[in-house]
């Protein structure tokens, strides 16, 4: 497995980057979840319509870090969580955020690898890559 599955953009202004993103790289962007509705504002992106590739998310990036990031951050599946946890961390990286349940997507922690790059790790529970 060890694929990377998804990525996200963070910006400041979701709708400018999502007329961006439309306009310059014709992805279609469309909201899937809503804070009022319980989780969080989120775009989906579809990249795609057949053929190689992943899609991907588009979300505000949060004001409350001290310093901004401009980032892609993909997530990659595996086929257990808890081990590639604890080979992130055998092998210099680091855990930013602990295990925690997306209900009907999967469990899914943060990372940092041994340069700061974050990302991702995915273990599917409900949903699964295509």
């Amino acid at each position: 497995m060890n694929t990377v599955v998804h990525f996200e953009i963070q910006a400041d202004d979701v709708e400018r980057a999502k007329k961006f993103y439309e306009n310059v790289l014709g992805w279609k962007i469309s909201q899937m979840m809503k804070k009022e509705e319980g989780g969080m504002d989120y775009w989906g992106i579809e990249t795609r319509e057949s053929g190689p590739g992943i899609n991907g998310g588009l979300y505000q990036r949060p004001v409350e870090t001290a310093d901004k990031f401009y980032l892609y951050d993909c997530t990659i599946a595996v086929d257990d969580l808890d081990a590639s946890m604890e080979a992130v961390k055998a092998n210099g990286g680091t855990i930013i955020k602990e295990k925690d349940e997306i209900p009907g997507v999967g469990l899914f922690a943060g990372a940092k690898d041994t340069e700061g790059n974050r990302f991702g790790l995915m273990q599917p529970t409900g949903w699964q890559p295509k």
